[in-house]
This record gives structure tokens, sequence and C-alpha cells, in this order.
């Protein structure tokens, strides 16, 4: 994929949860709802700070993240559907 985000942004595939509950019950997918977990394709340099220096991001290409539901903007790379958003909408990533 030739996409780098700028700055502090980040590029997120979303990960499918299960299709089926605990008790065996199919959910459709027009009762699902979207994931809320990730995985990081690529990531931006950083932001700067007022001086100009470089503030690092905390995460890397292919860690799992949790985001909020309302989190970034969804965009359509070579036929595949990701979301870019900013390092601040991450609420963690999963060990």
């Amino acid at each position: 994929m030739s996409f780098t985000p700028l700055h502090d942004r980040v590029l997120v595939r979303r990960i499918e949860g299960d299709e089926t509950t605990k008790g065996g019950l199919i959910i459709p997918d027009t009762a699902k709802e979207k994931p809320k977990e990730g995985e990081v394709v690529s990531i931006g340099a950083g932001g700067r700070r007022e001086d100009g220096e470089r503030i690092p991001m905390d995460i890397k290409a292919g860690d799992r993240i949790l985001f909020g539901k309302w989190s970034g903007s969804e965009i359509k790379l070579d036929g595949e559907d990701l979301l870019i958003m900013k390092e601040s909408d991450i609420l963690g990533v999963i060990a």
C-alpha cells in the first residue's frame, strides 16, 4: 500500500468480531456494531511542538488498538475499507 498518514495521524484496519454469541446464535450483519478494535497499518511522523521539534508517536505499525465508537474517518484504499484517525483518538494498545 502506498499511503502514509501525515503528522500524528494513523491508518487502521478494523478487526472484525465474532459472528456468533457465546450461546451459539448467529448475529446478522445488520445487527452487528462496527468493531472498536483494529490493527495499525501505518503511522505518520508525529506532530510538532511550538518550537518545531517533532513529538514521537507512542504506537507503531502492527499494534492492536482500541478506539472510540465514532473515531476516525472511513476511507477506501486499494479496495479495502480503512480508518484514518489522530493518535489522540486511540484509547489503548492491546498487549
